[in-house]
């Protein structure tokens, strides 16, 4: 497949690029620096773009069978809502500019339900830090579940996928719509690699075509 990448240089976005081309896709890896882009791999073509503006997307993902979206407005940005938001926003108008009807976008756990009716950024433990940003995903979610013309999905990573988790690739996972999957000790856990290779599994099979779901041990 032809697939665009965008936020190709990001955590997640670096390990979708590697499982992509390990799988034999050609991917066009988008970022507003391509510097950080490898492509030394004949099936890397990197790309510059500002993905708040939706004309530079629908330019950059134009042709492509697939686009995934790892975009990140940055966890340290005080602005990190409304950028989120705005960017998710530009993104998503710019795959339908370009005619790609296939999008995968990756946001966050937060919303994922720990009962019915409560969601995981909603409990009082959730950190404070990443409420703004947990909440911009969530409510994407919801702008995302109005959209009738792509064929859409959401993936919601673990409740324990960031840098201090890391792991490696076992290619083994489960998945679940609007609930976390917890293993035996209670945890959410997937490594950013597996999370890869969910991201691309889905892109291959398209079990969860207008649905979010998340993935977990």
């Amino acid at each position: 497949m032809k697939i665009a990448l965008i936020g190709a240089t990001g955590f997640v976005g670096t390990h979708v690029l590697t499982e992509l081309v390990s799988r034999g896709h050609q991917v066009t890896a988008i970022a507003r620096n391509t510097d950080k882009i490898d492509t030394s791999n004949d099936l890397v073509t990197a790309k510059a773009a500002d993905v708040a503006n939706a004309d530079e997307v629908a330019a950059a993902v134009a042709g492509h069978d697939a686009v995934i979206s790892t975009f990140n407005a940055g966890w340290t940005n005080p602005n990190i809502y409304n950028d989120f938001i705005a960017g998710a926003k530009a993104i998503q108008a710019g795959v339908k500019q370009a005619g790609v009807k296939r999008f995968l976008t990756v946001g966050g756990a937060g919303s994922l339900e720990i009962k019915p009716g409560l969601q995981l950024v909603d409990t009082p433990n959730f950190p404070e830090a990443y409420k703004p940003g947990a909440t911009a995903a969530r409510d994407y979610l919801n702008i995302l579940k109005t959209e009738t013309e792509l064929d859409w999905t959401f993936l919601s990573p673990a409740i324990e996928m960031s840098p201090a988790h890391p792991g490696e690739r076992t290619g083994q996972y489960r998945t679940a719509l609007d609930a976390p999957v917890f293993d035996e000790h209670h945890h959410s856990r997937l490594s950013v690699e597996d999370t890869a290779v969910a991201i691309v599994d889905e892109i291959e099979q398209g079990n969860f075509i207008r649905k979010r779901f998340t993935a977990a041990y």
